[in-house]
């Protein structure tokens, strides 16, 4: 084997660059591409990429560059969004595709403080999620309180609500903890169902986003050309899950993440060493479902509607398999894990029914070759010169 030589600056921060640009290109074509032969060629040629890359040591490389230059490679994910934006600007289905694995993206890294960093199983994302939107259909209906602020309100909802929780949560741990969540989000739809003052089964009207005058359900013109009115709900759902990475990651580096890490690894341990289990634990369910108040509050206006059967069980499901897909703890393989479980079943609309098989068959074969994640958490290290000592 030849030995590994390290990445100069220079060579991380190109090989970083490519990287992006290649992804982007991809991910345009990807959301382009409507034929049956389009779609294939696309996942045999990304199959193909994946495993040379991984056979010649590039992916290694890749990883080693963003490890060395973490500022960049955020600063990239965000520029690769805005370039697709751009690029898609009048593509009303492909921006709402990107709208969406941005929400729920947002909404995974508030299960990902919850499973990954305390080691709660919650199994109602989808209904904390729903809290929020219903909670916006209500306050843009029938208050006059500012859009943004709604946002921020719908957040603060679904964690008062997630704190009825609380109790159960801290009484009980591992399976019948994800039992407690399950009954939860099974509770929320069905309550939503028989309470005709939030719509039944028919659900309610959610007004679009309106700041400052400028409405966001409404397209626009610029430089003549024809921009889609998804455009400003994308750049939102940018924003929001932006800093909701921003805070995850600054909690995993500090010493509350460490803290987080403990309970999760043996909580009689952290009880031993003084750590207060139920303080972490409220902080990251609180924390967690204030993430799925605000995207699901977007996702309400983005979509003008809401009802019981958007927020299932299965709903709820398809977050966690996102958090596990990408790799449990770590933020930064939600993204392209909400690609893979959103926007491929999507594409493979073409063989109907068989697209859930060979999609559910995509998932197993990824984490029989990756059982860790797309992007596995890596041991964390407080010392470094220590560690390279």
């Amino acid at each position: 084997m030849k030995p590994k030589t390290p990445l100069t600056s220079l060579g991380a921060s190109g090989l970083l660059a490519l990287t992006t640009l290649c992804l982007t290109f991809y991910l345009w074509m990807f959301l382009h591409a409507e034929t049956q032969l389009g779609v294939a060629a696309l996942l045999v040629v990304a199959g193909l990429v994946v495993a040379g890359a991984r056979r010649y040591g590039l992916m290694a490389r890749v990883e080693q560059a963003g490890e060395m230059h973490v500022g960049q490679s955020r600063l990239w994910a965000v520029a690769s969004v805005l370039i697709l934006v751009v690029a898609l600007h009048d593509s009303h289905f492909e921006l709402l595709m990107i709208c969406t694995v941005l929400l729920f993206t947002t909404a995974c890294l508030g299960l990902t403080m919850q499973f990954g960093f305390t080691g709660i199983p919650n199994f109602a994302g989808a209904a904390f999620f729903g809290i929020g939107s219903y909670t916006t259909a209500v306050l843009a209906e029938h208050t006059a309180v500012p859009h943004l602020l709604i946002l921020a309100l719908s957040g603060v909802v679904a964690a008062v609500v997630g704190s009825l929780l609380i109790l159960p949560v801290l009484r009980t741990r591992s399976h019948y903890t994800a039992l407690v969540t399950i009954a939860f989000g099974i509770l929320f739809k069905t309550f939503l169902e028989v309470n005709d003052t939030l719509g039944g089964p028919q659900g309610l009207h959610v007004p679009g986003m309106s700041v400052l005058g400028f409405e966001f359900n409404q397209g626009f013109e610029l430089f003549g050309a024809d921009v889609s009115f998804y455009v400003g709900y994308t750049l939102l759902a940018l924003v929001i899950c932006a800093a909701a990475y921003l805070v995850v990651d600054v909690l995993r580096r500090s010493w509350i993440g460490l803290s987080m890490d403990v309970v999760r690894t043996d909580e009689t341990a952290a009880a031993t060493f003084g750590l207060h289990i139920a303080r972490w634990k409220v902080l990251s369910f609180i924390l967690g479902n204030f993430m799925a108040g605000v995207a699901g509050s977007v996702y309400g206006m983005t979509t003008e509607f809401v009802a019981p059967n958007n927020f299932t069980f299965a709903d709820s499901l398809l977050m966690v398999s996102i958090v596990i897909l990408g790799g449990l703890g770590n933020s930064l393989g939600l993204i392209p894990a909400a690609i893979i479980v959103l926007v491929l079943p999507e594409k493979l609309q073409f063989i109907q029914e068989y697209r859930f098989l060979f999609y559910a068959a995509l998932v197993i074969v990824i984490l029989l070759f990756r059982p860790d994640g797309l992007i596995p958490r890596k041991t964390r290290l407080f010392f470094k010169e220590r560690a390279s000592a």
